[in-house]
């Protein structure tokens, strides 16, 4: 036993995992590392994508970019990948990938089954965050670095 002094009544309950529908979302990178590959022969990078509107707020999401491995066509991909993000919010060198984060964007979500037979997502497109009137933001509202200004708020709550 062990006393943990909790009341649900205060706590908002868990919810299913199941893979959310294909479709485009309005989402942002929460968090992102670079991991190495289970193969051990390189290193991918991580990307947590949140979805920041609609039925599915607050969902994540991941993506997994190869950018150092011995297969040249993953490493293509995964840079194509990344420079399509940096195209959709408007970062076109970043230095860290911190840069990236908190950026609305667009991300287009496939569904595929697993090696479980599973229904799972799977990112498949990035483009610049869409407006409420289907329009497509030419700019993010602001800098990723507008927290050091006092404004902790991201800048897509804004």
């Amino acid at each position: 036993m062990a006393t943990i002094n909790f009341n649900a009544n205060e706590v908002e309950p868990s919810s299913s995992f199941d893979a959310i529908p294909a479709g485009k979302y309005q989402a942002v990178i929460t968090d992102s590392e670079f991991r190495p590959n289970r193969a051990g022969t390189g290193e991918y990078l991580q990307l947590e994508f949140e979805i920041i509107e609609g039925d599915y707020k607050n969902r994540k999401l991941w993506a997994r970019l190869n950018m150092n491995n011995p297969n040249a066509e993953a490493v293509r991909i995964a840079r194509a990948d990344l420079a399509a993000i940096c195209h959709a919010v408007n970062v076109m060198q970043p230095r860290d990938t911190i840069e990236l984060h908190n950026l609305p964007l667009t991300i287009v979500v496939k569904c595929r089954k697993n090696q479980d037979d599973e229904i799972v997502n799977e990112i498949k497109g990035y483009a610049p965050k869409a407006s409420l009137s289907g329009a497509v933001s030419a700019t993010p509202s602001a800098s990723p670095t507008s927290s050091a200004t006092g404004n902790s708020q991201p800048p897509w709550a804004r």
